[in-house]
């Protein structure tokens, strides 16, 4: 009988499906919803891929009854804790069988093939995996609020802070702050209200009905941040002072994970995700051969986990 193979990269904007064959093949791919775990207990999720997988197999011209040949591998955001990854996978999948990953582990297959090194993701967010003779290193991926070290999001919201400063008269301005405060809205009481989103008219409502909760706070989430990157490095190719000098930021972070994995022995780390594709060409001048682009999106990360981890299991 047919043998085939699910995978999923499910991120907070939308969750993307692809059906392969048994040789990796790809059958058809669709696009449904958001899904990150951590939203609304993992249900639009599961809507998600749900709905995802009907569409993809009406795309492929493959039966859905066939769902109980495929075997599936989920890659999350959301999925760093583990209880998110164990909940969800128990849920009534129509498949074979179902392994769900943090998105960090797709981004890792994809970017190196299935083989062995380390690999960062930099982008809005960030994280790092290694997998070195087998065993599994990770650190960072715990959100914006107390990680994202190397993220655009964290980079961004460092800018703005320093524009802010500059616009104070406490630390040199340059035209890149310029530019920042006068697109948050020309000057710092623009910024101030900008970054609480309060032109977005956003309350915070108790399970119980009444407005307020004394220990949260509304503000910007991290792209609104990472959306400094494109000014940050028109300026950088300018030659801005203040441009260099929050790249030097950047590299520094980026510094610490490679001291990091080298000290487990990976041999090489590679970069994925918009922001650190882009900043490639310094990361290589930096670290050298140690560094690379990935072989593979992180969608096909997810089905070659798929094969990986149900290789040996019948149908």
């Amino acid at each position: 009988m047919p043998r085939y193979y699910l995978g999923v990269d499910g991120g907070g904007t939308n969750c993307r499906v692809r059906l392969v064959d048994e040789t990796l093949t790809t059958l058809a791919e669709v696009k449904n919803g958001r899904s990150n775990l951590q939203i609304d207990d993992g249900e639009p999720a599961f809507k998600a891929i749900s709905d995802g997988t009907r569409d993809v197999f009406a795309a492929a011209g493959v039966d859905y009854r066939e769902t109980r040949n495929t075997f599936a591998c989920f890659g999350m955001a959301g999925g760093r804790m583990d209880s998110a990854r164990d909940e969800f996978a128990a849920r009534p999948w129509p498949f074979a069988g179902v392994k769900v990953h943090d998105d960090i582990d797709i981004a890792h297959a994809g970017a190196l093939g299935g083989n062995d090194g380390a690999v960062i993701i930099v982008g809005t967010g960030s994280a790092a995996l290694a997998i070195v003779d087998g065993k599994r290193h990770q650190c960072g991926g715990w959100g914006f609020q107390i990680g994202d070290q190397m993220s655009g999001a964290i980079l961004g919201r460092e800018l703005v802070r320093y524009a802010v400063e500059a616009q104070d008269g406490l630390v040199p301005a340059s035209p890149l702050t310029e530019a920042v405060i006068a697109a948050l809205g020309g000057d710092n009481q623009a910024v101030m209200t900008w970054s609480f989103g309060a032109d977005k008219d956003v309350r915070i409502i108790g399970n119980d009905g009444s407005e307020g909760h004394g220990d949260l706070l509304v503000g910007r989430a991290p792209a609104e941040f990472g959306r400094m990157m494109p000014l940050l490095i028109d300026h950088l190719d300018q030659g801005d002072p203040v441009a260099r000098q929050m790249m030097d930021v950047q590299l520094g972070y980026v510094d610490r994970y490679v001291r990091w994995f080298q000290a487990r022995n990976a041999h090489v780390m590679a970069i994925v995700g918009g922001f650190g594709e882009r900043i490639f060409p310094l990361l290589q001048q930096r670290y050298g051969d140690f560094v690379a682009l990935p072989l593979y999106e992180p969608l096909h990360g997810a089905v070659i986990l798929a094969k990986q981890n149900f290789a040996q299991s019948p149908t």
